[in-house]
């Protein structure tokens, strides 16, 4: 592991040269030691798939003194056997109503609708990163038979809860947003709320496990029944 400065009022802490789960779950761990013991000096904490960043207020705390903090959270993380995060299950309506690209993506990987829903569903993936907007979680790797390039021309409007597929990546939409992910289906679990503690439901270093739900189940889970009648082109 190594610091480097980033900025006048951040560093960046890099844990490996590769991407892997061991990293990702040491990435957490210091994420979670850093956010208790930096106080008020702490700004915002971004980890990412093999680094972390680490953003601090100038007039609480000096260069030096941050790069200590840094130094004993370096320290804590590799003196401790990191243990894995937690695993959440977040249900899915896979569907072709509710996954437009669903039906191209079983093509591609010659796989029935429902292999391939039961190939999506069928492991853990790894919480890497959380960027492009919040709560947007990036996990991976999908079986390489359900990697898929992103769409050639991406969508205006990716509704919230869309669960999707970009070359070994997988993700859900927390928002609506543009995005050029191929779609599968929809997830009725809020993955970002500002107004709750913690405001998203996974960190990196967690793992994730889809489970597939009927249409009734996603309507009784709060999912929108809008987003169903009104089809995504």
């Amino acid at each position: 592991m190594r610091i480097q400065v980033a900025s006048e009022n951040s560093f960046i802490i890099y844990f490996n040269d590769v991407i892997a789960a061991s990293t990702s779950a040491q990435i957490g761990a210091c994420t979670a030691y850093l956010r208790q013991s930096m106080g008020p000096v702490l700004v915002d904490l971004v980890p990412s798939y093999a680094s972390l960043l680490v953003i601090y207020h100038q007039h609480l705390a000096d260069h030096y003194a941050v790069k200590q903090m840094l130094r004993a959270a370096i320290e804590q993380v590799a003196d401790e056997s990191v243990s894995e995060g937690k695993l959440v299950h977040l249900p899915v309506y896979y569907s072709e109503e509710s996954g437009p690209d669903l039906a191209m993506m079983a093509q591609r990987a010659n796989l029935s609708i429902e292999a391939t829903i039961d190939l999506h569903q069928s492991m853990a993936y790894q919480v890497y990163a959380i960027g492009f907007a919040p709560g947007f979680a990036y996990l991976g790797e999908v079986d390489k038979r359900l990697a898929a390039p992103r769409i050639a021309t991406p969508r205006l409007k990716v509704p919230k809860g869309a669960v999707a597929i970009a070359d070994r990546q997988t993700a859900v939409y927390p928002s609506q947003s543009p995005g050029g992910w191929n779609l599968i289906g929809l997830c009725p679990t809020p993955m970002f709320n500002p107004a709750e503690q913690p405001p998203m439901p996974v960190n990196v270093g967690d793992q994730i496990k889809f489970e597939a739900i009927s249409r009734a189940e996603f309507l009784q889970q709060g999912g929108d029944e809008q987003l169903l009648l009104e089809p995504i082109v």
